[in-house]
């Protein structure tokens, strides 16, 4: 005898407690967001993140009074700034929950109804662990849990995993739980960046000399450590570079949103940037393969930013082009991968 999805499972003795199980769940995760543009929100979100043993490493002895004497101090209004300058008004959000929120709708849409979508933030909120308990509790005992994070890293897919796994640690009955891995370097995810770079740029009246292809940095020794990351990236633009037909020179790849006094992988995007336009390049494309849903790093570090750098330096005509965020290419993209990771289970 076998019971319908979600249904309470009668063989139990009588008194038993109500238990949903039989249903799949897919949890998408982004890396995070305040929830206001005050000081006190973003010092909160910037604890939060700040505080992650993957994403800083350095020794708590050291790191505790520079973060919250120093960073805290005066880095939260800065930050303010910056989301403020991209913030979604009408909904009184960050475009990163914006999109997010849209991927999760439009995902859910096209599956089948039996299975329980729901998106999350790593740092913020919705919080990994609310969402799982909420799969949970409506009956998913099997939940892919999909970081939206194309190259592994540590400071991200793996910090995502595990603030998973200590959310598990706290239910009697835990879910089987599936990781979907990185896809840094798959077809149909290549294929996609390219034709977002054509389209985007068959719609200017220019084009650009150069296209760089710029991924958040992480610390240079990370690579020593054994972080797949910066090998990740490399190939991601070297696929994209190969998909598009252009020579290396006409697609670089550059490392943005360096923070602290030590190395982080080079080149740094904002030196490229002032560096080509002061060698003469007066039309420049920046696309940011590491993120699939827009950000502050893209819709202000860059698209605010680099542009004043450029043209500051001389350059004339610039663009950032969008991340794939909830367009019908992008989703198609998001469901293909989640379809993928589900087999054998659907």
């Amino acid at each position: 005898m076998s019971d319908a999805p979600g249904a309470t499972r009668s063989i139990f003795p009588k008194n038993h407690p109500t238990v949903k199980y039989g249903r799949i769940g897919v949890l998408l995760v982004n890396l995070g967001t305040p929830d206001r543009t005050d000081y006190w929100s973003v010092r909160r979100y910037l604890k939060q993140f700040l505080s992650d043993r993957r994403v800083i490493d350095t020794n708590r002895l050291i790191w505790w009074p520079i973060l919250n004497l120093i960073i805290l101090t005066i880095r939260p209004g800065r930050s303010g700034k910056a989301y403020k300058a991209i913030w979604n008004t009408a909904q009184d959000e960050s475009p990163l929950r914006t999109v997010t929120r849209a991927q999760y709708e439009k995902l859910t849409s096209r599956l089948n109804p039996g299975i329980l979508v729901d998106w999350a933030m790593r740092y913020g909120t919705p919080s990994i662990e609310e969402r799982l308990n909420v799969l949970k509790e409506a009956g998913a005992d099997r939940i892919l849990l999909f970081p939206l994070y194309p190259q592994y890293a540590a400071p991200t897919t793996a910090s995502v995993q595990d603030n998973a796994f200590s959310a598990l640690k706290k239910m009697r009955w835990q879910p089987a739980i599936r990781t979907a891995p990185a896809f840094y370097d798959d077809d149909d995810y290549i294929r996609t960046l390219a034709n977002s770079v054509n389209v985007h740029l068959d719609g200017l009246g220019w084009r650009p000399e150069i296209i760089l292809s710029s991924f958040h940095g992480v610390p240079q020794r990370y690579l020593k450590l054994g972080d797949p990351y910066h090998c990740h990236c490399q190939k991601t633009a070297r696929l994209l570079r190969a998909q598009l037909g252009l020579a290396e020179h006409e697609l670089q790849i550059t490392f943005q949103s360096r923070f602290g006094l030590e190395a982080w992988l080079q080149p740094y995007t904002d030196e490229t940037i002032a560096t080509l336009a002061k060698r003469g390049v007066k039309n420049l494309a920046v696309i940011s393969p590491a993120f699939i849903s827009d950000c502050v790093e893209t819709l202000e570090e860059l698209a605010i930013g680099g542009r004043e750098i450029f043209l500051e330096a001389g350059g004339k005509n610039f663009t950032v082009i969008p991340c794939l965020n909830d367009s019908l290419a992008g989703m198609n993209l998001i469901e293909n991968l989640v379809r993928r990771e589900l087999s054998g289970w659907i």
